[in-house]
Parts: structure tokens; sequence; C-alpha cells
């Protein structure tokens, strides 16, 4: 089996994807594939990973993936609340 079914990528939660991302070797990933029953080759999983480690994020994708605004003036606060600027002293 090498490709998921529609089926096992619709079961995938975000658990699973977040372990799968956490996973530092071939061997590692094929163990979790194993445990949640999805059959990986370790030549497969070492693919992904070799994908994963060239993934950049441009700076579009980057800011939906935060879930906010761009901020090119922002105003950091201390723990006190107060406003600072990055560094300047008031």
């Amino acid at each position: 089996m090498g490709k998921l079914t529609a089926e096992q990528k619709a079961n995938l939660s975000q658990e699973v994807i977040a372990k799968a991302m956490q996973c530092e070797t071939a061997a590692e990933l094929v163990e979790l594939a194993k445990s949640e029953g999805i059959e990986l080759t370790t030549e497969k999983a070492q693919a992904y990973l070799d994908e994963m480690n060239d993934f950049e994020l441009d700076r579009q994708q980057l800011k939906q993936v935060a879930g906010g605004e761009e901020w090119d003036d922002c105003t950091c606060y201390a723990k006190d609340k107060s406003p600072k600027s990055g560094g300047a002293s008031s």
C-alpha cells in the first residue's frame, strides 16, 4: 500500500499529523504509522522526512499559519503592561 486511501486521510487526526512531524528518523515514522494502522515503507518514510526538511513557508503562508496579521510597527509590552518600543528607552 503506497498511498493513503481517502478514508485513511480523512481519519488522520491533527494529533497524529503533529506526532509524524516530530519524528526524526524513518524508523520512528514507520513505527508511528504502524501504530495507527497505516502501512509505510522505510523508503517512503525517508522520502517524507526529506521533503519535510526541505519545506519552507513563504511570507504569506507563514502569516496564514500563524493566524494573524502582519505587523510592521509592533509595540511590545513589558510585564507591567507599559509599552516599549523595540529597544529604545523612553
